[in-house]
C-alpha cells in the first residue's frame, strides 16, 4: 500500500500527493469512485466546483430561513406600501440580511458559493440569461410604445447603478433561500417544477397591488428559478433583475422609482 505522503500518478502522467481532505473525499464519493487519491484532471476539477460542495444545513434551519423571507415580504407591505417608508425599509432589509450572510459565511464553510455568491460561473450564467434578457427588453419597449408609457429620464441612470444591489438581495431571498432550500430539503422535497412555480408566485405577489409588476416579475421569476436550480449565481440574476426591473418601470408602468424612493430626501431643505 502506498504511504499517505507519497505522490500517486494520474491518468495524465502527472503526480500529486494523496489527499485526506473531506471536501476532496466528498467529490470522489459524488463521482461514484472509491478513490484513495484525487486525480488531477478536468473531470475532478469540475467535481470540485461550487456546485458539488454543499454545506450541512438542517431542514429546521432551512425552514427558519424561508419563514424569515416571508416575514421580510410581509414587512414590505407594512413599511413600503402602507407606511410609505420605502427607503428606510430597503436599507434596513439590506443591512439585516447582509449581516446574516456575513455571519453564516463565518460559521458555515462554502455557504456563499452554495447560495450563489460566486464568480466561477459568471460568464456561463450570463450567456444563458442574455438572450432571454434581450427579448424581454425589446418586449418592454414594444409594450411601452403601444401604451405611450415610455418615460426615460436621467433618473434611470442612478437606478441602473443602485437597483442591482437591491436585486441581488431579492434574488438571494426569494430564489436563493426559498427555491434553494426547498430543492435541498432532506425530507419532503418538492419537485423542481413546483419549486419554480411557487417562488415565481411569491415574487409576483410581493409586487401587489401593481398588476403589471405582478405579471412581469412572475414571468421573470419562472426563468430565474429555472436557471438558479441548474446553475446558482445571484450576482448575475441581481444584475438582470436590477436592469430589467428598472427599465420596466420607465417603459411599461410609467413610474419613477428614483423619485419614489429618494424624492422625499431630495425635497428636504
Amino acid at each position: 500500500m502506498m504511504p499517505a505522503h507519497e505522490a500517486s500518478e494520474t491518468q495524465t502522467g502527472r503526480k500529486i500527493p494523496n489527499h485526506t481532505d473531506p471536501i476532496l473525499q466528498h467529490a470522489a464519493e459524488k463521482a461514484g469512485c472509491n478513490l484513495k487519491c484525487i486525480y488531477y484532471d478536468r473531470s475532478i476539477q469540475s467535481l470540485m466546483s461550487a456546485d458539488s460542495i454543499r454545506p450541512v444545513i438542517t431542514d429546521r434551519r432551512r425552514k427558519y430561513e424561508i419563514i424569515a423571507v416571508f416575514s421580510t415580504g410581509l414587512g414590505k407591505f407594512i413599511f413600503m406600501d402602507f407606511l410609505q417608508w420605502k427607503f428606510p425599509f430597503i436599507i434596513t432589509a439590506m443591512v439585516a440580511w447582509t449581516v446574516y450572510v456575513i455571519y453564516r459565511s463565518k460559521t458555515a464553510k462554502h455557504i456563499l458559493p452554495y447560495w450563489g455568491f460566486r464568480t466561477d460561473n459568471f460568464g456561463r450564467v450570463t450567456r444563458r440569461m442574455l438572450p432571454f434578457g434581450l427579448i424581454t427588453l425589446a418586449a418592454f419597449f414594444v409594450v411601452g410604445y403601444l401604451q405611450h408609457t415610455i418615460n426615460l429620464t436621467w433618473h434611470i441612470f442612478p437606478i441602473l447603478l443602485l437597483y442591482p444591489l437591491w436585486g441581488v438581495i431579492q434574488q438571494f431571498l426569494v430564489i436563493g433561500l426559498v427555491a434553494g432550500n426547498l430543492q435541498d430539503m432532506q425530507h419532503n422535497t418538492p419537485r423542481p417544477t413546483g419549486i419554480i412555480v411557487l417562488t415565481a408566485v411569491l415574487f409576483g405577489l410581493l409586487h401587489y397591488p401593481h398588476w403589471w409588476l405582478v405579471i412581469g416579475t412572475f414571468v421573470l421569476a419562472l426563468f430565474y428559478g429555472f436557471v438558479y436550480l441548474k446553475d446558482r449565481n445571484v450576482y448575475v440574476m441581481g444584475l438582470f433583475h436590477g436592469w430589467l426591473g428598472g427599465l420596466f418601470f420607465y417603459t411599461v408602468v410609467n413610474r419613477d422609482p428614483f423619485a419614489e424612493v429618494f424624492g422625499k430626501l431630495l425635497q428636504q431643505p
